[in-house]
């Protein structure tokens, strides 16, 4: 996982075009703010939710706030794109139906100064273009639309998924990214769902999701978080590296080499975090 990128567990949707829930949202606790001008506004409520979002990013925030702008093959994304980018409080563009690198192009040369882009995969094309686009200098992220994806493709249950989950897992990893987010968990009072759903993401090798109410952040942070025994087995291989180098020999007899002391780095940086407080959004 490369250093250079910012590592994030919960990424809270709002509408554009409801300035009052986007406000309610950065004191949510999530660590990123996902505003969508996409499927979540209506089209003539388009143009308000730009202007909105326009306002809001005209100063910065203590809470990153991204943006998903609309299809980039549509009538909107660059007006969107050339009106946001510039903007100080834009941490970011999320960018919907990526299907390869000539669409990560085509938003460069709208933005005079391009600022960090995530990639969604929404479609067969853009999964099998996923290490292409993983790479393009600008991304800093990738993640499955997996409605879109399911449509596409025809799939009818979760288990088609699993081999394009694995894709986007490797795809982040060997372009240096952060793992992947999880896609949106759409039962919103489904607790015990999301976090088993979190589990199952866990083990593919994703890492946070995106969600769309504040409620599930909590269940989100804690499904990511590291367990108490994982934090101890990270300790304890830490705390070896730090007297020896080249592969390690630990008291119970297991070897762990430098990869190994790597990942328990990075589950201690992860066992750092405080929990969000839950706020209505």
């Amino acid at each position: 996982m490369s250093t250079t990128h910012a590592v994030h567990l919960t990424w809270l949707y709002v509408p554009g075009d409801r300035p009052d829930v986007v406000a309610k949202a950065l004191g949510s606790g999530a660590d990123v703010v996902l505003v969508d001008l996409e499927d979540a506004v209506a089209p003539d409520r388009k143009a308000y939710a730009l202007d909105a979002t326009a306002e809001l990013l005209a100063d910065r925030h203590e809470v990153p706030v991204h943006v998903r702008v609309n299809a980039l093959d549509g009538p909107l994304a660059e007006h969107e794109v050339r009106r946001l980018a510039p903007l100080p409080g834009l941490g970011a563009l999320r960018l919907p139906k990526v299907h390869a690198t000539a669409d990560l192009a085509r938003v460069a040369d709208w933005a005079v100064e391009v600022p960090p882009l995530y990639a969604l995969l929404e479609s067969a094309l853009g999964v099998e273009q996923a290490y292409a686009i993983a790479s393009h200098p600008s991304v800093h992220g990738i993640a499955l639309g997996e409605a879109d994806l399911r449509a596409d493709l025809g799939i009818s249950d979760a288990a088609g998924l699993a081999w394009v989950r694995g894709r986007a897992v490797v795809a982040a990893r060997a372009a240096h990214l952060p793992p992947p987010p999880q896609s949106v968990y759409p039962d919103i009072r489904d607790t015990d769902g999301l976090a088993r759903s979190c589990a199952e993401g866990r083990a593919l090798g994703f890492l946070g999701r995106t969600a769309i109410h504040p409620r599930q952040l909590p269940v989100i942070e804690e499904a990511f978080r590291p367990t108490e025994a994982e934090v101890t087995a990270a300790e304890e291989i830490v705390g070896a590296a730090a007297t020896e180098a080249g592969a390690l020999a630990l008291a119970d007899g297991r070897f762990v080499d430098a990869a190994v002391v790597a990942a328990a780095r990075r589950t201690l940086h992860l066992a750092g975090r405080t929990a969000p407080s839950p706020s209505g959004v």
